[in-house]
């Protein structure tokens, strides 16, 4: 699996509020999240938090749904009573990504030949932190050619599925590290208000 990623910050500032992790083992993984407040520190402390569960799990482990809310709900905990912050994480392991999502940040599906979706439309907005998450679980079938896209909303609410379908089409012709940095392109072309970042998979 190819795994690349790309960020930007919001106009005027020098410091993130979005931080992600990657992993490009035996069983590949991304996790993205966006904070509030603090939140360049609240999500990478997020993310070190599910770093460390990460290691310590076997992949029958990692591959079950029940593994995803303990963890989630665990790290709810841990930030509670501060800063918030989005969390969506997803690991491909055989011929499925499964995974999890708490806020608005998104995952995207694109399916070599068919059509985009939306996998995570329906997550809780709750965030990390407010003692009140509900995991929205990630289970899609993957195959060869696939490609999967985490994204903050600041880089996924100025695009909408035909832009995005787009920017897929014209990808096609250049190496796939390029992707995340011309989604960021576009979704930046009028200006960043918000952080905005990819993490983009590829079967």
């Amino acid at each position: 699996m190819e795994l690349f990623s790309s960020s930007r910050t919001q106009d005027g500032r020098t410091s993130n509020e979005d931080a992600y992790l990657v992993g490009r083992g035996s069983m590949p993984y991304a996790a993205l999240c966006d904070g509030s407040g603090n939140a360049g520190q609240i999500a990478k402390r997020a993310l070190k938090i599910l770093e460390g569960l990460l290691a310590q799990a076997s992949i029958e482990e990692i591959e079950l749904f029940p593994t995803w809310v303990n963890w989630t709900r665990l790290m709810d905990s841990a930030l509670l009573g501060g800063p918030q912050s989005t969390f969506v994480a997803v690991a491909a392991i055989k011929d499925r990504a499964v995974g999890v999502c708490v806020g608005d940040s998104r995952l995207y599906h694109l399916p070599f030949g068919g059509e985009i979706q939306i996998l995570t439309e329906e997550a809780s907005k709750f965030r990390l932190g407010s003692g009140e998450v509900v995991p929205f679980p990630i289970h899609q079938r993957i195959n060869r050619g696939d490609i999967l896209l985490l994204m903050s909303d600041g880089a996924w609410t100025p695009l909408n599925l035909p832009k995005l379908r787009n920017l897929w089409s014209k990808s096609l012709s250049l190496h796939f590290s390029e992707f995340p940095a011309m989604i960021l392109d576009e979704a930046g072309r009028s200006g960043r208000a918000d952080d905005m970042t990819v993490v983009a998979l590829k079967v």
